[in-house]
């Protein structure tokens, strides 16, 4: 039988190896806890993530499958799944003449400045050419009707419009001049805008807007009407 001071002495060795490896807290004596527990023995951890290597899914793509995958995606990513970024014109229709529009408002210049809006926007959003009316193949025709202005907000200072609303209304039409048919007929068309005085802007801001956004939506038309 072993004797006290063996069996303690084999009890401080087995102690220090065992507070190296952090399992408990080191003990002012051999054997005893500084709060007069004695010691218990925590069980080392086990890393169960080192040298783990799950195995495939079962059921998962076979190499011939893998290897067919993308020859039966390529048409799929050729042809955008039936999506085009194009816009939809008419591909028989190569030329348009816009005649200068009239106007029944007072302020002049209105209608040359929807003329020129809707000229460049033609020429920037369609893939038609603009043409003298002799070899044009449609013909875009309008009128300015009116343009209304109201108030919506004044000042409290110095009791001036804040923010002035503009409500402009044209009529055009596009025909076809190989067949004389009416492709668009729009009798009365409006847009609205603002400007804010406040600011510095002026009604020439505001009727500047509202004949770019008038030649958008006119040319925005063709698309699908025709």
């Amino acid at each position: 039988m072993k004797n006290a001071s063996q069996c303690a002495g084999a009890y401080s060795a087995h102690r220090e190896s065992q507070t190296r490896l952090g399992e408990f807290p080191r003990s002012s004596g051999a054997g005893i806890l500084q709060d007069g527990r004695s010691p218990r023995v925590v069980p080392a951890r086990r890393d169960f993530t080192r040298g783990y290597n799950p195995a495939p899914l079962r059921g998962g793509l076979g190499p011939r499958v893998r290897l067919l995958l993308p020859i039966l995606l390529a048409p799929l990513l050729v042809t955008g799944c039936g999506y085009s970024t194009q816009r939809p014109f008419a591909t028989d229709i190569q030329t348009v003449h816009v005649e200068m529009f009239q106007s029944r408002e007072f302020r002049r210049e209105l209608e040359f400045r929807l003329t020129e809006s809707i000229v460049k926007r033609i020429e920037m959003d369609t893939p038609y050419r603009i043409a003298s009316r002799e070899k044009a193949d449609v013909l875009l025709t309008g009128e300015v009707l009116s343009v209304d202005n109201i108030t919506l907000g004044d000042d409290f200072d110095t009791d001036l419009p804040r923010e002035i609303g503009s409500t402009v209304a044209v009529r055009f039409s596009i025909k076809d001049l190989r067949t004389g048919e009416i492709l668009v007929e729009r009798p009365r068309f409006v847009y609205q805008t603002s400007y804010i005085p406040p600011v510095g802007e002026t009604f020439s801001d505001g009727m500047t807007r509202a004949m770019d956004g008038l030649a958008e939506q006119i040319v925005e038309t063709m698309e699908s009407s025709w």
